[in-house]
């Protein structure tokens, strides 16, 4: 007995052309989107990258441009005042990822309760987020005046005058722990909306069934709410990561990068380099820099993703 080898039966032209004409409906739906990222982030990542291997000015000079390699990630990398801005945005991430993330988990605890008003409350916890960061600069500058600001003034008060004003944003001690109370403050709203979401997003028969297995408040808090916002509290820190290490506008309005350096970030780096010194290849190479490190946080995310299952 042989076998005989049967093709398989091709599919008939009406089907074929479905699925030619479901093909480019789907690229045209992805085209818009791919078309925009090709835009405003390849091509410019692109440029800049080539930018940093030039002596590109700022504003064109009668002496032609040059190709200089890998000279300027030379220099950025024996620059010791961009080794302190990275350790200074990497100690602003450290300290704000706990009380920005902590601050928005409690305020989403709590507002996830049934309280009165409680949209209201939600609003107005939530108002600090879409206020411009410039307009919060200009309040918690005021804030921090030395010697006789609001917030020395309640510290001498609470201290009964035993405390001594505090120059918040001229002292090197205070400075940067002063930036990241602000930002914690004004960004924590974003947080606490996640983690709103990540609550409801919780099925009531899992606290149900803990409930009737005799869980108190506690272990259902820990052994259903904490694994319930595994993903949410992944996604959090790392978004909340990236963006600490783009700190900018606090600090050219507030400090400039004082006192004594220590309020230097990568990105006031690369724009006093780009447009103060007019290096423009030297900050793009400091901005390739910077979107690699933003990457392999990125690329962190996506590992912490799959591990979790999300």
């Amino acid at each position: 007995m042989t076998l005989q080898q049967t093709s398989m039966p091709a599919l008939p032209r009406p089907a074929r052309r479905r699925d030619r004409q479901r093909f480019w409906q789907e690229v045209a739906m992805i085209a818009p989107a791919v078309l925009l990222l090709a835009i405003f982030l390849i091509t410019p990542f692109l440029l800049s990258f080539w930018t940093a291997m030039t002596n590109q000015p700022l504003v064109p000079r009668p002496t032609p441009v040059r190709f200089v390699g890998l000279l300027n990630f030379q220099r950025v990398f024996t620059d010791p005042l961009f080794w302190t801005s990275l350790w200074n945005v990497t100690r602003f991430t450290a300290w704000v990822l706990p009380v920005q993330c902590g601050l928005a988990f409690l305020t989403a605890l709590l507002l996830h309760q049934k309280l009165p008003m409680q949209n209201l409350l939600r609003g107005m916890f939530f108002l600090p987020a879409i206020t411009s960061m410039v307009v919060v600069c200009v309040i918690w500058g005021t804030l921090f005046q030395y010697p006789s600001g609001p917030l020395n003034q309640i510290v001498g008060f609470l201290s009964g005058g035993t405390i001594q004003p505090i120059d918040w944003l001229g002292d090197p001690s205070w400075a940067m722990f002063s930036i990241v109370l602000l930002s914690a403050w004004q960004a924590y709203g974003f947080q606490m909306i996640i983690y709103l979401a990540g609550l409801q997003g919780i099925p009531e028969e899992l606290y149900d069934a803990a409930r009737i297995d005799g869980a108190s408040a506690l272990r259902r808090f820990w052994h259903v709410t904490m694994p319930g916002l595994r993903p949410t509290h992944v996604f959090v820190l790392v978004i909340t990561t990236i963006q600490a290490f783009k700190l900018y506008t606090q600090v050219a309005i507030l400090t400039q990068g004082g006192p004594k350096e220590s309020t230097e970030t990568v990105v006031h780096y690369m724009v006093r380099a780009g447009f103060e010194e007019q290096k423009l290849g030297y900050a793009s190479a400091v901005s390739v820099i910077l979107f690699v490190i933003v990457l392999l946080i990125a690329l962190l995310q996506r590992k912490l993703l799959r591990r979790f299952d999300v």
